[in-house]
Formats: C-alpha cells, sequence, structure tokens
C-alpha cells in the first residue's frame, strides 16, 4: 500500500489508516475473533496508522485495538483521541492527563504516538467547542508537558469548527496532525465549493494545514456511509450518523450520493463506495484517509478500490458537470 508523510512529523503512514470508531463498528461491536482478524489482515495488506479514541464505546475500541496488536506483536503507528465533555471544562489539563493515562491503560501502552483534541474549535467556543485562546492557553502546554515526558509523541486536533480559529491554533500552537472532513459531498476543505452549493464552505482548510506542514488526515471520506448510496446499515455501525459538514441529515446526503451514479455507469468505478475512496486519496495535501469497516470483507474492498489509483482526468471533468 502506498505510505505518505505525515506532515512534518516524520512518521510514514499508509494512504487508507485504519478507523476503529463506532460507524464502522467492527472494532466497537465484533467478537475478540472477527477484530483480532481484521487488525491482522490490515497489517498484512500494508496498513500503518491505527485510529481509535477514548470516545469510541466508551474505551471500546481502545482495549480491543490494544488487546488485537499486543496479540500480533505489532507496534504501528497509533493515535487515539481526547474530548472534554462541558463538565470537564473547569479543568483542562487535567482532563486531558488523565484522559490520556486511561487510555495508555486502555491500549496496553506507555505511549501513543499521536494524541488529538476531539472538539470543535470557533470563535464563539461554546461547548462542546473551544476558541482558540482557551486551546492555545490551557490545552497547549498540559498536551507539551505529556510529549516532554514522552507518553506522547505528537498532538494534533479533530479540525473541526471555524476555518480561521483552527488554522490560528495550528499556525501557533505545535499541533502536528489534524483530521478534517472531505468527500465527494464536499471537497471545500482544498478546492472553493461550486457556485449555489448547498454544502458547509468549509474555507480550503485542509490545504491551509498542509500548508503549514501538518499531516491531514482525512475523516468522513464516505460521509458516514451515505456514499454508498444506500440508507441501509450493517449490523456493526451506527444507525444513521449525523453529518459533519454535508447535508442536514444521512437520508439528504444519500440522495446527494446517487448523482455520481453516472461514473460508475461509465466505468470509472465499479461503485459508489469506490469511486468516494479513490477521490478522497487523491490530493497530495492529505496524507492518509481513515477509512472503518464493519466487517474485514468491507476493508477488503476499500483497499483494492485505493489499489486501482486515482480517478483519471475524464472522470474528474464529469465530476465537474454533476
Amino acid at each position: 500500500m502506498e505510505r505518505r508523510q505525515l506532515g512534518h512529523t516524520g512518521l510514514e503512514v499508509s494512504v487508507i489508516g485504519y478507523g476503529c470508531g463506532a460507524i464502522g463498528g467492527l472494532m466497537v461491536k465484533g467478537s475478540a475473533a472477527e477484530q483480532d482478524r481484521a487488525i491482522g489482515r490490515a497489517l498484512d495488506q500494508g496498513f500503518t496508522y491505527f485510529d481509535t479514541a477514548s470516545a469510541y464505546g466508551d474505551g471500546a475500541s481502545e482495549r480491543n485495538l490494544g488487546r488485537a496488536l499486543r496479540g500480533l506483536g505489532a507496534n504501528p503507528v497509533i493515535g487515539t483521541k481526547v474530548r472534554i465533555f462541558p463538565e470537564q471544562r473547569g479543568d483542562i489539563a487535567g482532563t486531558i492527563a488523565a484522559s490520556l493515562e486511561a487510555s495508555l491503560a486502555r491500549l496496553g501502552r506507555e505511549r501513543v504516538d499521536i494524541f488529538q483534541l476531539h472538539n470543535p474549535i470557533t470563535a464563539a467556543g461554546a461547548a462542546p467547542a473551544f476558541t482558540a485562546d482557551a486551546i492555545l492557553e490551557q490545552a497547549v502546554p498540559a498536551l507539551r508537558r505529556l510529549q516532554t515526558q514522552g507518553k506522547i509523541g505528537h498532538y494534533g486536533i479533530t479540525g473541526l469548527g471555524d476555518a480561521p480559529a483552527l488554522l490560528r491554533v495550528l499556525e501557533e500552537g505545535g499541533f502536528a496532525t489534524a483530521q478534517m472532513p472531505y468527500n465527494l459531498l464536499n471537497p471545500s476543505g482544498v478546492t472553493p465549493p461550486k457556485p449555489g452549493s448547498a454544502m458547509p464552505d468549509l474555507g480550503g482548510v485542509i490545504a491551509g494545514a498542509a500548508a503549514l506542514g501538518v499531516g491531514v488526515m482525512a475523516i468522513r471520506v464516505l460521509a458516514g456511509g451515505a456514499l454508498s448510496g444506500t440508507e441501509a446499515r450493517g449490523p456493526m455501525g451506527v444507525p444513521a450518523p449525523a453529518p459533519i459538514a454535508s447535508g442536514a441529515d444521512y437520508a439528504t446526503d444519500v440522495v446527494a450520493a446517487q448523482r455520481f451514479r453516472p461514473l460508475v455507469a461509465a466505468g470509472f468505478a465499479a461503485d459508489l463506495v469506490e469511486l468516494a475512496l479513490r477521490f478522497a486519496a487523491m490530493p497530495r495535501e492529505i496524507s492518509t484517509i481513515l477509512v472503518g469497516s464493519g466487517s474485514v470483507e468491507e476493508m477488503d474492498h476499500a483497499v483494492a478500490a485505493i489499489a486501482r489509483g486515482p480517478l483519471p482526468p475524464e472522470a474528474l471533468a464529469m465530476l465537474e458537470t454533476l
């Protein structure tokens, strides 16, 4: 599998990162045998980055990932996250430190490569978001202490919120990574939105982050599954996940995905999922696309899609007309 540099971290990551969240669901709801098989298969196929969070299954994802990797004797790049809840806002630094200790215990590790804040950053800073000032003045010193202690290699953000606030934090705070939404429905993190687009304008925040040397991890590359073109959900995943940076609801995103079917009919991809994954992996501003799965078969499908390479110019030209 292709590998790319993760910004200025010095880490090299697979173009697909293994998402261990609840949307795919396998690492939260699956059996231990299924999870171990999936992680082993991912390693065999060249995955080098595994992404989890304390909030995924209330810690279940971290525990299951840690168990599977220990059983396999594997040591890939691992990232996890801390979410600061409203009742914890009075002690941001303490919450960050305590959350990391709990994550390390669940993962069975003394250190994680990447530790990321899991809250939006906005101008207003209304919960669950924070202002840039709050992040820079309270969160960053805590993260730097953990880095000095050797408990984290690098720290990053989940890049949701207001583009100016996000870019200020990335420029001033020493953040090495950012997880940001990018997909066929809304590519405005990289390119300007089309005139009349109903999608939120992300203000080129991915391009801005990459220009700062930040390693960008694309999230919601399948719009939570909506870019499959169907509302059907697998048994492992959450039902109809709330959209991030796309339509009003999951059903709206599914309808919007239907307009890309002519590219499948024209033979540019075998299905909408393949089309969406190949599109999401194309920008060089993106180091890795995070893909969750509910089964080994879904993961295999994603790997096969990426192996077909970037979409050809003719496909991109067709996309411009839709």
